[in-house]
């Protein structure tokens, strides 16, 4: 196990969980707590990361030792696999989120990782990325609760605005934003120092998103992969997710295949972004979103030409 996570105290009953480096898998968290009452966002990808997480929280307030609610901001296993670990909580999302939950259990990463040795460059890949962590023995532990749009709750006396901004990331990414304190967890929203991967799309909406957060003014951002920000990391990702838009679309209008275009799209500054073999995953979605009349990449297909691009 990894031990150069910590536990950022925030001020005013607000903790952040971070994760260096915020690669692949290595998700932040966080809490919001006010007198005895506490709502932990998210969990993370295996059972030990999880229980370290929480015995951390737990010592830094009373409040963390029993977790009244827990709002996931979308369903990939990095955000969420740990949920049974407070699975007496009520437990929130998305009705979007909700309704991918069970797409790629906890079984599916398993299998993936131990077949990767029969996967070649692939299988390659897939070990660097996901071979550290236990799929085995995982309970998916799904939500009690779900909304649309906005839901507004208390925790003690603080109010807490949960967001929904998907389709993005996913089909139903949610930030939670605390006024009183100007801060916002974003999810999946905002990747730091690291490449965004759009599973989902819209764009725009992604690009909205970004803007949204933005907008709120908030103080500390605490963002889903890589160290806290503010305004100026989501504007960073906005003009990330613009930049490879216009340079996809210009690929697509010129009849490139996706191949094609993840090779001839010249990141610049954003090759030193951490994990920037997500382009792939990005064009892939961008194409299908400007209407690409080609056979769509599957998974496989997508994760080889990411181990092509990381090697």
């Amino acid at each position: 196990m990894r031990d150069d996570a910590r536990l950022e105290d925030l001020g005013a009953g607000i903790y952040a969980w971070i994760q260096p480096d915020g690669s692949w898998g290595l998700a932040n968290a966080g809490l919001v707590s006010d007198g005895d009452a506490s709502l932990l966002v998210d969990t993370l990808y295996d059972l030990p990361l999880t229980k370290r997480m929480l015995d951390a929280m737990a010592d830094a307030t009373p409040a963390a030792r029993r977790i009244d609610t827990l709002v996931n901001t979308h369903a990939n296993g990095d955000h969420c696999f740990g949920n049974q670990l407070v699975g007496d909580a009520r437990i929130i999302t998305s009705t979007a989120t909700a309704a991918e939950w069970d797409e790629v259990p906890p079984a599916m990463m398993a299998q993936m990782v131990a077949a990767s040795d029969q996967m070649g460059p692939i299988g390659d890949f897939v070990r660097k990325a996901f071979g550290a962590y236990r799929f085995e023995g995982l309970s998916p532990t799904p939500p009690t609760e779900t909304f649309d749009g906005r839901l507004d709750l208390t925790v003690g006396d603080l109010a807490v605005e949960l967001i929904e901004v998907g389709p993005a990331h996913t089909a139903g990414d949610v930030i939670i934003h605390v006024p009183s304190t100007r801060t916002i967890f974003t999810g999946d929203i905002l990747f730091i120092e690291g490449t965004p991967i759009m599973w989902e799309g819209p764009v725009g909406n992604w690009i909205a998103a970004c803007e949204k957060i933005a907008e709120l003014d908030p103080e500390v951002i605490v963002p889903g992969h890589g160290p806290l920000t503010d305004t100026r990391g989501a504007l960073a990702v906005r003009d990330y997710l613009v930049y490879v838009r216009d340079e996809a679309r210009k690929r697509f209008d010129a009849g490139l295949s996706i191949r094609d275009a993840v090779h001839d799209i010249a990141l610049g500054d954003y090759s030193a972004w951490l994990d920037s073999e997500r382009i792939a995953v990005n064009v892939s979605t961008l194409y299908k979103e400007f209407g690409y009349a080609g056979p769509p990449p599957d998974t496989m297909e997508i994760f080889g030409l990411m181990a092509e691009l990381a090697r």
